[in-house]
C-alpha cells in the first residue's frame, strides 16, 4: 500500500491536472461561440451557390471551361484538413485514418494538408504531397481560401489532376462531428432534374467570361466553408474531450481521496494497537 504522502502527492497532480482541463474547455467553448456564429453565416450562401454551379455543370453539352470538365485519366488530389492542436480526442484522428484509406485505394494521388497536425503526419510517410499549410485555424481568413483555391484552380486548369476531393471534419452540434467526404472538381452536375429542367439561364456577356470569373469564385468560398466547418467541428471536440478529462479527473480525486482516508485509518489503528500493547507490556 503507498503511504500518505505518495497518495497526497497525487492528489494534488490531478487537481493541477482538472484545473487544466476545466481551463480549456471553457476557452474551447468561448472560441466555438464565435466559430459557429461564423459558419452559421456562410451555410445559407454556400448552399444557394452550390445549387447554381450544380445547375450549370448539368448543361455540360452547353458550357464548357476546365473546371467542368470529367477525365478518365490523371492523378486525384486530395485535400486533407486536420487541426492545427491535439487534446481534442479522435478529431485529427479520424480525418487522418480516412485519408490513408483513399491513398491506399488510389495510389496516385497527391496530398493538399490543410492543419499542422496533417502535415506531421505525413511528413514521416512516403507519401506525394503537393503542399502543406500550418496555423491556419487561428484564424480563418477568406485571402487564406482564396490562395489556397487559386493553387488548385490553376493546376487543375493544366490538367495536373482529374479529381480534387476534400476530407474534413463536418460541425453538426456541440456534441457531434461528421467525417465528410466532398468532390470539388470537376463540380459535380445537380441531380434534382426537376429543378435543372425548370431552370433557364440568359448570359450576357459571354458564358465563358462569366463561369471565368464565377467558379473559380465558388471553389474559394467551398474552401473558405470547409475551414470554418472544421475550426467549429474542432472547438467541439476539444470542449467535449476536456469535459470528458475534468470528470475523469474527479472520479479519480474521489478514488485516491478514499484510499487515503483507508490507508490513514489504517495508519491510525496500527499506532493505537501498538500503543495499547506497549502499555499492557508495561502492566505486566
Amino acid at each position: 500500500m503507498p503511504n500518505l504522502i505518495d497518495i497526497r502527492r497525487r492528489i494534488r497532480s490531478v487537481k493541477n491536472t482538472q484545473q487544466i482541463t476545466k481551463a480549456m474547455k471553457m476557452v474551447a467553448a468561448a472560441k466555438l461561440r464565435r466559430a459557429q456564429d461564423h459558419i452559421l453565416a456562410t451555410r445559407p450562401y454556400a448552399l444557394e451557390i452550390r445549387k447554381v454551379i450544380g445547375n450549370l455543370a448539368s448543361r455540360g453539352e452547353e458550357l464548357h471551361h476546365p473546371l467542368l470538365e470529367v477525365r478518365d485519366e490523371g492523378k486525384d488530389l486530395l485535400i486533407v484538413v486536420s487541426g492545427d492542436k491535439g487534446l481534442a480526442g479522435s478529431f485529427n484522428a479520424n480525418v487522418l485514418r480516412r485519408a490513408s484509406e483513399l491513398v491506399d485505394k488510389s495510389p496516385e494521388t497527391d496530398l493538399l494538408l490543410l492543419g499542422k497536425k496533417g502535415a506531421d503526419f505525413y511528413r514521416r510517410r512516403d507519401v506525394s504531397t503537393r503542399a502543406s499549410y500550418s496555423s491556419l485555424f487561428s484564424g480563418v481568413t477568406y485571402e487564406d481560401a482564396k490562395k489556397i483555391a487559386d493553387d488548385i484552380v490553376q493546376s487543375f486548369a493544366r490538367r495536373e489532376y482529374r479529381r480534387v476531393t476534400v476530407v474534413y471534419n463536418q460541425f453538426k452540434s456541440m456534441l457531434a462531428q461528421e467525417l465528410s467526404e466532398e468532390q470539388l472538381l470537376p463540380i459535380e452536375p445537380a441531380t434534382d432534374t426537376a429543378e435543372v429542367s425548370a431552370t433557364a439561364y440568359h448570359f450576357e456577356p459571354a458564358p465563358s467570361s462569366i463561369l471565368g470569373d464565377l467558379l473559380p469564385r465558388y471553389l474559394t468560398f467551398q474552401i473558405y466553408r470547409v475551414l470554418l466547418e472544421s475550426q467549429a467541428a474542432e472547438h467541439a471536440a476539444r470542449m467535449s474531450a476536456m469535459d470528458s478529462a475534468t470528470k475523469n479527473a474527479s472520479e479519480m480525486i474521489d478514488m485516491l481521496t478514499l484510499q487515503y482516508n483507508r490507508a490513514r485509518q489504517a495508519a491510525i489503528t496500527t499506532e493505537l494497537i501498538e500503543v495499547v500493547s506497549g502499555a499492557n507490556a508495561l502492566d505486566g
